[in-house]
C-alpha cells in the first residue's frame, strides 16, 4: 500500500512538472500561438462548415467600365502573332521583372528552349515573359529593347513592377490569352525563379489532350487558408480589403496550368470583379469562384519551397520553386537519360518510394511536395 501511494505522489509530481513547463511554453508565446491556432480555426470553420464564397464575389463585383481601368495599360512590347496559325499545346506565361535578365536568359537556354521543345518533344509549346516597368524606367527599357529585339517574347505593359500589382499581372496574361491566343489547350503561369521539368509537363498535358478534359486547373492547391492581418507580413491583408475568415481555395502562384476553356472563363471573369486584391492567387481563386472552377491538387507541383534533389524526384516533377541561379544544372540533371528508369522493376520501385519517404515526409512543414507524392 505504502508503494503504491508513493507511485501515486510520484506520478502526480511528474505530471504537475510537465503541466508547469507547457505553461511557462505558452506564457512565452502565447500572443503568437494564439493568433495562430485562432486564425487557422476561423479559416477552416468557414471553409468546411459556412462556405458561402459566394458573397465575396458579390462584393467584389463591379461594372465592366470600373474594372477595365485595372487592365486597360498600354503595351510597351507586344509580339501579336506569336501564336497564328500554329497548333499550340501549351501558352506558357513567365511573370518576371524587368531586371531579371538572366533569370530569362536561363528559362531560354533550357526548359523554355523553343527547338528543344519543337525537336525533342514534338509539340509547340510558347514561353512569353510578362512584365511592367521598373521604377528606374529609362535605363533598364534600354536593354529590355535589345532583349525583345533579340528573342520576341517580351510583353510589357506600363504599369510599376511590384509584388503589390502581381494581380496586373494575372490580368495581363489571361487577356493577352483571350486576345492572340486563344486556341492554345493550355495555358501555364509561373515565376521565373521556377524550375519546369518540361518533357515530364509536355506528356502529363499531352495525355489529358487525349481525354478532352475541360474545367481543369491544376497546381498546389491552398485549402482553407486564413488572411494574414499582421502588418509585419509580406501577404498582410488588411480586414477592410478582404473582412472573411477564408481565402477560397487556389493554387501557389508559383506555378499552375488550366485548360483553355478555364482560360476564357477566368478572363471573363476579370471584367467584372474588383482587382485591386493584390495577392494574385487568391484573386484567381475568387475569379474561379465566378467561373465554377475548382483547382485540384498536383503532388508534383510545388509550393514556395525548392524540391530535393534526386532523380527518384526528377522521374516525376513538374515544377520547383526558388531557382535563381541553378537552372542551368538542375535542367541537365532531372532530363539525364538515365533518369527516366530509376524506379522500373520491384526493386527500383521500392528503392524510390523509401527515398522520397525520408525526403518528402518531414515532421515539418517544407511547401514543396507532400508526404503522398512518396507513394505515387
Amino acid at each position: 500500500m505504502l508503494m503504491n501511494c508513493r507511485r501515486i505522489r510520484k506520478c502526480h509530481f511528474l505530471q504537475l512538472v510537465s503541466m508547469c513547463c507547457i505553461l511557462s511554453v505558452l506564457m512565452v508565446c502565447w500572443e503568437h500561438v494564439d493568433n495562430h491556432v485562432v486564425s487557422h480555426v476561423k479559416s477552416y470553420s468557414y471553409r468546411y462548415l459556412i462556405n458561402s464564397y459566394g458573397f465575396i464575389n458579390k462584393s467584389l463585383s463591379i461594372s465592366q467600365d470600373e474594372a477595365a481601368r485595372f487592365s486597360s495599360f498600354p503595351y510597351l512590347f507586344n509580339q501579336k502573332d506569336i501564336c497564328k496559325d500554329q497548333d499550340v499545346l501549351l501558352l506558357l506565361f513567365v511573370k518576371s521583372s524587368p531586371e531579371n535578365i538572366n533569370r530569362r536568359q536561363a528559362i531560354r537556354l533550357t526548359w523554355g528552349n523553343k527547338t528543344y521543345v519543337r525537336n525533342e518533344l514534338g509539340v509547340v509549346v510558347k514561353v512569353v515573359f510578362a512584365m511592367g516597368v521598373h521604377k528606374d524606367n529609362g535605363f533598364l527599357q534600354s536593354d529590355l529593347h535589345k532583349e525583345h529585339a533579340s528573342h520576341g517574347d517580351l510583353v510589357q505593359q506600363d504599369f510599376l513592377d511590384t509584388f503589390h500589382n502581381l494581380t496586373l499581372k494575372l490580368l495581363l496574361q489571361f487577356r493577352w490569352m483571350h486576345e492572340n491566343c486563344a486556341h492554345a489547350q493550355f495555358l501555364m503561369s509561373a515565376d521565373d525563379d521556377v524550375f519546369i521539368h518540361m518533357p515530364n509537363l509536355v506528356h502529363y498535358l499531352q495525355d489529358l489532350k487525349r481525354q478532352k478534359v475541360r474545367d481543369f486547373w491544376v497546381g498546389h492547391v491552398h485549402r482553407g487558408a486564413p488572411p494574414i492581418r499582421s502588418k509585419s507580413s509580406k501577404y498582410h491583408m488588411p480586414f477592410d480589403m478582404y473582412q472573411w475568415s477564408s481565402y477560397p481555395d487556389y493554387t501557389a502562384g508559383a506555378g499552375y496550368v488550366v485548360s483553355g476553356d478555364v482560360a476564357a472563363k477566368i478572363y471573363q471573369a476579370t471584367l467584372s470583379l474588383n482587382a485591386s486584391m493584390y495577392i494574385d492567387d487568391v484573386f484567381m481563386g475568387i475569379c474561379a469562384i465566378a467561373a465554377g472552377v475548382s483547382p485540384q491538387e498536383h503532388f508534383f507541383f510545388s509550393g514556395e519551397g525548392k524540391t530535393p534533389y534526386h532523380p527518384c524526384i526528377y522521374e516525376k516533377m513538374i515544377t520547383s520553386h526558388g531557382h535563381e541561379n541553378d537552372i542551368g544544372y538542375l535542367w541537365k540533371a532531372a532530363t539525364d537519360p538515365q533518369v527516366k528508369g530509376i524506379s522500373s522493376g520491384v526493386i527500383g520501385r521500392l528503392y524510390c518510394t523509401a527515398v522520397k519517404i525520408m525526403l518528402l515526409c518531414k515532421p515539418y512543414f517544407s511547401n514543396t511536395y507532400s508526404c503522398m507524392a512518396a507513394f505515387t
